[in-house]
């Protein structure tokens, strides 16, 4: 995947989707300040993705060069919403540390899944972008 020429808002109103903006509305506030970008392409596994990223970040990969990345992603699938938890605290990525007190959500490695905005726990959500704003300020 790779940044887009698109601008985010103008991409958001084209999406049109209400969850999209008022989740984009609190991850563009917690990290106010750093890059803002939609990212375009095939993400791992295949699938053609848009996902809007939040801080810079360089990921160090055991085999191949660093990629350059993006702390938080959101991004719209067919049946749900993920975001992308990319900043670590001893070791374990966010999205894990936080799972149990973010509502119902599906927890991957570095993702979270959820039906809706109505799944999330908001003040928790807020809690867990401050913490990754914060244990990344240094790389963005």
């Amino acid at each position: 995947m790779t940044p887009a020429e698109i601008d985010v808002d103008t991409w958001l109103e084209h999406a049109a989707d209400p969850e999209l903006t008022e989740l984009d509305a609190l991850l563009a506030a917690a990290f106010a300040g750093r890059s803002r970008r939609l990212w375009t392409g095939v993400f791992w596994g295949g699938s053609e993705q848009e996902i809007i990223g939040y801080g810079d970040l360089v990921q160090s990969r055991p085999r191949g060069p660093d990629v350059e990345w993006f702390v938080v992603g959101l991004a719209r699938q067919k049946k749900h919403l993920s975001l992308y938890v990319n900043a670590v605290e001893d070791r374990r990525y966010l999205a894990q540390v936080y799972a149990d007190r973010l509502g119902r959500v599906k927890v991957g490695a570095a993702s979270l899944g959820f039906g809706s905005v109505a799944d999330l726990d908001r003040d928790v959500l807020i809690e867990m972008l401050a913490e990754a704003a914060r244990l990344t300020a240094e790389t963005s």
